[in-house]
């Protein structure tokens, strides 16, 4: 079976590829427990062939000889025989499920390394649902296909040959006569494996759209219930899950189609056993005792054979699984360190852009010429209207993106020179969208700086202006925050983030509009933690609230990917420019919304 599959994860690889890769990766490392339970699987199947084998003396020697001590022979090796059977039957299976489970662990493991290593670029155009359904879906069909491969090829091939070989004892020719199943029963077999592969790929990718609409809408159901959109997402839903429903009953359909076939066929067979072999004990051709251990033998070899036939409709389906799961293990990531790269040595903070281009496509520009540069422990603001590349700028500074041409550098090493994980030590960010975990409040302070103490996260807290209400929650320090912090309100979230940044003590700042979604009581703690946070560091803010940036030591106005003006607050007010325009318009909707309430009054 060498066909190519097509699939929407990636590129088509054959079925021999896939299979020497889930070979070398998950597979060969464990071998030892594998032989293991190929050894128990053989014991299995030789107590089989056993019990089959004995049918003929408890026949010709029992039943027909009448003989007392040959009953209790026959009676004490069938009861060896399937204790024995039991016994290796059971720690088989206890091997193979050790053996499963592994290959699930060590894939997820292996894939969230990768994923964690690749560019913001992939994530930003891969759903979430998508890799989810990677690490569970996926994973474990996998897991199915090798572990149902190895079972049957150690228990099921090896009782089939046991099986087999005692029939070929009893009666030869009989054996051939019933042989006739396997040839006719393999073309329509391959053909449904073949067809349970693109099902099953179909299944798996919708699976994954699935996962990625029931997040987003979970994560956005107060804007679903107020703007009265649950009627249209439920209708959404519902056309994904038939869409799933078809796909898994067109996938049942194929599969379930082997079992009328090897039926029919298995019925073929016992038809040709019954009445050639019957003739045979009639003419005295072989005896009854022989032609009944045969067909204890054949039927006892039938749900092997069975799970046999099925073994390519499973395979297909791990195969599937694992075409998707190592094209994205295959996906390079383009944000990667040099072979030379020297970790950053202990930074000043000088920030320096150069002539920087940048694009997210090949056809626009997002940044064009751009040259800033920013002193050791200054403050320089980014302001101006969306979309002119403010957080483009900020992006490229821990390497998130890098550049088209120019260079970014921190104290005269280029950014692209340097390791991601020096690089990432000297830089914390607190942005307007903030990302707390489901965990402590203690461990989400302290995510940039694992195992500092209690008091070192108390401290940062106090600076962060986020110890009091912190105190005030159920458990203080040890209060679970909720997914994505959703137990906090967005002041004090944002303290935490604020908080967070300095525990990591980084000299470099990157603040995009972290206090930009704040009501005005917030604004002013989360404002005064930022001042404090930025004493001695090299800070860069985008900020949509100029007010909030009049006392940088240096505002940049930022459009159309260029910097129109610079200067001081003061020096772009007296120039008459774009800031001030900016500015102008912000002082009368600020006017406006203090007289709102006297108008209100009146």
């Amino acid at each position: 079976m060498s066909e190519l599959i097509e699939s929407t994860a990636g590129a088509p690889m054959s079925t021999a590829y896939l299979m020497r890769r889930l070979w070398r990766e998950s597979i060969q490392g464990k071998l030892t427990r594998i032989y293991l339970a190929v050894v128990l699987m053989m014991i299995t199947a030789g107590a089989t062939a056993v019990t089959a084998y004995i049918f003929k003396d408890v026949v010709d020697e029992v039943f027909i000889a009448k003989d007392q001590i040959m009953l209790w022979r026959v009676a004490g090796i069938v009861l060896v025989a399937y204790f024995v059977k039991g016994a290796a039957n059971y720690g088989q299976s206890l091997v193979m499920n050790h053996v499963g489970l592994r290959i699930i662990a060590d894939a997820q493991n292996r894939l969230f390394r990768h994923l964690a290593a690749l560019d913001l670029a992939f994530f930003q155009h891969t759903p979430s649902g998508t890799l989810i359904s990677r690490f569970t879906v996926d994973v474990h069909q996998m897991k199915v296909a090798v572990s149902n491969g190895i079972t049957a090829l150690g228990k099921d091939l090896t009782t089939l040959v046991g099986l087999v070989t005692v029939m070929f004892i009893q009666d030869w020719r009989l054996a051939l006569a019933s042989f006739f199943v396997f040839p006719v029963a393999i073309y329509p077999i391959v053909r449904i494996g073949k067809r349970m592969r693109k099902v099953t790929a179909n299944t798996q990718e919708e699976i994954g759209f699935f996962t990625t609409v029931l997040n987003q809408t979970f994560q956005g159901i107060r804007v679903v219930k107020a703007y009265g959109m649950a009627a249209y997402e439920e209708t959404r839903i519902a056309e994904v899950v038939e869409r799933i429903f078809k796909l898994n009953f067109k996938a049942v359909r194929s599969r379930e189609l082997a079992r009328p076939i090897m039926e029919t066929l298995g019925g073929l067979a016992v038809t040709v056993i019954i009445v050639y072999g019957g003739s045979r004990v009639i003419a005295g051709e072989t005896t009854a005792g022989a032609f009944f251990s045969f067909n204890a033998a054949f039927l006892m070899a039938y749900d092997p054979m069975k799970r046999l036939a099925n073994l390519n409709v499973s395979i297909q389906e791990g195969l599937a699984s694992a075409q998707r799961l190592f094209s994205v293990m295959d996906r390079a990531s383009e944000i990667i360190d040099k072979p030379s790269a020297k970790p950053l040595p202990a930074t000043q903070g000088h920030i320096r852009f150069t002539d920087v281009y940048f694009s997210y496509n090949a056809d626009v520009h997002a940044l064009r010429g751009l040259n800033i540069e920013v002193a050791s422990g200054q403050t320089v603001a980014l302001v101006g209207p969306s979309g002119g590349g403010k957080s483009t700028i900020l992006n490229l500074i821990p390497r998130f993106y890098d550049v088209t041409s120019g260079a970014v550098s921190i104290d005269g090493h280029d950014v692209r020179d340097v390791t991601l994980a020096s690089l990432y030590a000297n830089i914390a960010l607190v942005s307007q969208e903030v990302t707390l975990f489901d965990d402590t409040v203690a461990a989400n302070i302290a995510y940039g700086r694992l195992g500092a103490s209690q008091d070192d996260i108390e401290e940062a807290a106090r600076n962060a202006a986020a110890d009091a209400f912190i105190r005030e929650l159920p458990s203080g320090y040890q209060t679970m925050v909720g997914e994505r912090g959703l137990r906090l309100s967005g002041g004090q979230r944002q303290r935490l983030a604020i908080a967070r940044a300095m525990l990591k003590n980084a000299p470099i700042l990157l603040l995009d509009e972290a206090t930009s979604a704040l009501d005005t009581e917030s604004e002013r703690y989360v404002q005064a933690a930022l001042t404090k946070l930025m004493q001695g560091r090299t800070t860069l803010v985008i900020a949509h609230r100029l007010s909030t940036v009049v006392d940088a030591d240096m505002i940049c106005v930022v459009e159309g990917g260029c910097i129109i003006e610079r200067g001081t607050h003061v020096e772009l007010l007296a120039k008459g420019g774009t800031y001030k325009r900016l500015y102008d318009l912000q002082f009368a909707e600020s006017e406006l919304v203090d007289q709102a309430p006297t108008a209100e009054a009146g």
